[in-house]
């Protein structure tokens, strides 16, 4: 976790970065935004229906965890697996290291997890003298340079590949090189080894089938199943909310995930995980261990806005939002980021971090992150009640810097004022900055904020001119 400031002061700080690392962003951003479009609607006549479907599946999942949770326990014990339940982040760390204390491990080699990255967990084994190693290119370069993932699936969104050179000759991994095909290939040198030297490797799910108790694990480097290859235990770290209630539904699922997130079709690496090894399999863990994390997540359910937790970690509201675009992930100052971040982030934070109060404000309510949602999550209704919550509990963060709205309601219902108020306006450029720290309210929002250039009071001229051409 990040210091708690406010969300405009994180994201006038990243404003302030170089230009590069905001391009890098944005433009990261936009093209997987295009091409989720482009794949989905190439493939499918009708996409939406299928985000519609896939959004009741999981809401159904959701509304009958009572249900599901215990039949899934029972088909992975079925398995040969070994299910444990942690209520919150420090349960489930204790779970861990508690499972290779008891076997004698001291190393870990870790696959891409947003869950682990939620409880903390690498730092955590670390404190307690054990080695964990991330094994997702994008995490182990977060990792080296003690940094924060700043997307769901492209933690490293945020930097170019000089920078990744440039950390790659810090670390040793060899002289200056921004190659892509290099650094792969020397990130791949110096993790091989690493795999074979480690006791347990460690994944998340991306989806649980209550029926089979099938894990379900998509990803485009492999890692994961290198992870799972040589280590004699395998320990899967998953939310409650990643279930879905047969084998069937994953076909549904595995489709939208990837054309939704990389604008792939299907993902390089798609693994069905049954249990650990069986005694006619040559390779393969020895033991395998499933974690359910709740982790505040009931309390989510029992919410008004229970139905972000659908949510299948595809990354596609963040693609298309344009404050992430222009702020970046670390502005969320969370694990999750985006808008799926500003509303799940608060939740699952509960009164332990007040500061995230003013993360359902940082959006615009376009309703664009809605619209690309592969399980129909109605984020800006969420982010709204988030709002009223917010104001109804007299949240500081939330309201920090936000002036009084009396003055604006008083000119957006007289159209005289309006008008008079549009006119006016265009001498905010030529005021000093000076001139708005004299008005409190105007101090507190001008702090963290820069005004933008005055470009209103065109639409009149422009209708008029519209009218008589017509």
């Amino acid at each position: 976790m990040v210091s708690p400031k406010t969300f405009q002061q994180i994201d006038k700080t990243a404003r302030d970065m170089e230009r590069g690392v905001h391009d890098s962003i944005h433009n990261g951003a936009k093209v997987t935004s295009e091409k989720r479009y482009a794949t989905l609607w190439h493939d499918y006549p009708d996409p939406d229906k299928l985000r519609e479907l896939a959004g009741k599946i999981k809401q159904h999942t959701l509304e009958h965890l009572d249900e599901y949770l215990p039949k899934a326990e029972a088909a992975l014990k079925g398995n040969g697996a070994q299910v444990h339940f942690a209520s919150d982040g420090d349960k489930a760390n204790e779970i861990i290291l508690k499972i290779m204390q008891q076997n004698g491990c001291k190393k870990m080699v870790k696959s891409k997890s947003m869950v682990s990255e939620e409880i903390h967990l690498g730092p955590y084994l670390e404190k307690n003298g054990m080695e964990c190693l991330e094994t997702d290119l994008g995490e182990f370069i977060i990792q080296i340079d003690d940094d924060h993932p700043s997307h769901i699936v492209k933690p490293i969104i945020h930097k170019n590949r000089r920078d990744v050179a440039k950390s790659f000759e810090r670390e040793g991994l060899g002289d200056y090189n921004d190659d892509p095909e290099t650094i792969t290939r020397r990130a791949r040198q110096f993790l091989r080894h690493k795999y074979l030297e480690a006791d347990v490797g460690l994944t998340g799910g991306n989806f649980v089938s209550a029926e089979s108790g099938r894990i379900v694990l998509i990803t485009n480097e492999g890692n994961a199943r290198f992870c799972m290859a040589a280590t004699k235990i395998h320990i899967a770290v998953i939310g409650i909310e990643k279930l879905v209630p047969s084998d069937r539904d994953l076909a549904l699922y595995l489709n939208l995930i990837a054309r939704s997130g990389t604008g792939q079709q299907l993902t390089v690496y798609s693994q069905f995980i049954n249990g650990p090894k069986a005694p006619n399999q040559p390779d393969g863990p020895e033991q395998m261990h499933v974690i359910f994390l709740d982790n505040r997540r009931t309390d989510v359910l029992a919410s008004d806005c229970r139905e972000i937790l659908r949510c299948i970690r595809c990354g596609a509201c963040l693609n298309v939002c344009p404050v992430y675009r222009q702020a970046g992930g670390h502005a969320y100052r969370s694990v999750y980021p985006g808008p799926v971040g500003a509303v799940l982030s608060p939740l699952l934070a509960g009164s332990r971090f007040p500061e995230l109060a003013d993360l359902p404000k940082a959006s615009s309510l376009c309703g664009a992150c809605n619209e690309v949602c592969p399980v129909n999550i109605p984020i800006p209704d969420l982010l709204l009640r988030l709002r009223d919550k917010g104001k109804r509990e007299h949240a500081k963060a939330a309201s920090a810097g936000t002036p009084p709205m009396g003055m604006y309601a008083l000119l957006a219902s007289q159209p005289h004022a309006w008008r008079g108020a549009m006119v006016m306006g265009k001498t905010v450029d030529y005021a000093p900055q000076a001139l708005m720290n004299i008005v409190p309210a105007a101090q507190a929002w001008t702090s963290v904020r820069k005004l933008p250039p005055w470009r209103g009071g065109k639409f009149r001229h422009w209708m008029k001119s519209r009218n008589k051409a017509g």
